[in-house]
């Protein structure tokens, strides 16, 4: 286990602490930049982001305020499943508890019920999230563009897995251009309380700050038992290029 601690600029309204899961085994296609995101723009509101990053067998940090976890090959979601059994009772309590996490394709899968790889074999999840994943021999590739509660979110997505949500579960967001969970049903990723689950990569939370910010509200409340307490920001980049996306895949819909 390792830590950093970022602090902000000015005085800080308290302190975020934000744990990577499995940063080398799952964190491909740029996830780690998630992390990198949420750390900034903790920092930038004027909190502490103390960012631990957890490997197999460390101790899971219970004070925790939010979890960020990638995606990763059928290897590496092979080598963190002794430890996510390990630690899986504590993450479905905070998960029950309210505490908010980013899950990411692989991790996004593990927090389902179970995943069944091309070659039979069959990984057990957290069942945080009510989804079931099947490998087959098709792989699902290109930019996607969501219709959200945060608004419109753009991402890319690379995966195999196939994903069904159980009756009552409810998605991410809705497709507006790509593949999505499966590339049938119109629906992709999964939310459950402050758990997203979803396979876009990108990474996913720099071109779409709106999504940080609702994980870190509630981070925050979480952290201090005072209301989020944002400090006004301008991203004119990440607006600019999450439009320009949305603009180049879906027009003017």
């Amino acid at each position: 286990m390792s830590t950093e601690v970022l602090e902000p600029a000015g005085p800080s309204k308290g302190i975020i602490t934000l744990v990577h899961l499995y940063p080398r085994e799952m964190s491909i296609y740029g996830d780690r930049g998630n992390t990198h995101a949420l750390a900034s723009r903790i920092r930038r509101h004027g909190y502490t982001a103390e960012v631990v990053l957890h490997d197999p067998g460390d101790d899971l940090r219970h004070d925790a305020h939010l979890f960020m976890g990638g995606g990763g090959q059928d290897s590496g979601q092979a080598r963190v499943e002794a430890d996510l059994e390990a630690v899986g009772p504590t993450l479905q309590a905070m998960a029950a508890d309210g505490v908010p996490m980013l899950v990411i394709c692989g991790m996004y899968q593990l927090f389902g019920n179970s995943f069944h790889t091309v070659t039979g074999q069959v990984l057990p999840g957290l069942g945080v999230l009510d989804v079931t994943t099947r490998g087959n021999d098709r792989r699902m590739i290109g930019p996607v563009c969501l219709e959200t509660e945060y608004g419109r979110v753009v991402g890319y997505e690379n995966h195999s897995g196939s994903t069904v949500l159980g009756e009552g579960q409810q998605p991410f967001g809705r497709v507006l251009s790509g593949h999505g969970n499966n590339g049938e049903d119109g629906l992709e990723g999964a939310r459950t309380l402050n758990v997203i689950g979803t396979y876009l990569h990108g990474p996913l939370l720099p071109a779409n700050p709106m999504v940080s910010d609702a994980l870190i509200a509630v981070a925050a409340e979480r952290a201090t038992g005072r209301p989020f307490e944002p400090e006004p920001m301008s991203d004119p980049l990440a607006d600019e290029a999450r439009e320009r996306q949305v603009r180049r895949l879906i027009g003017h819909r």
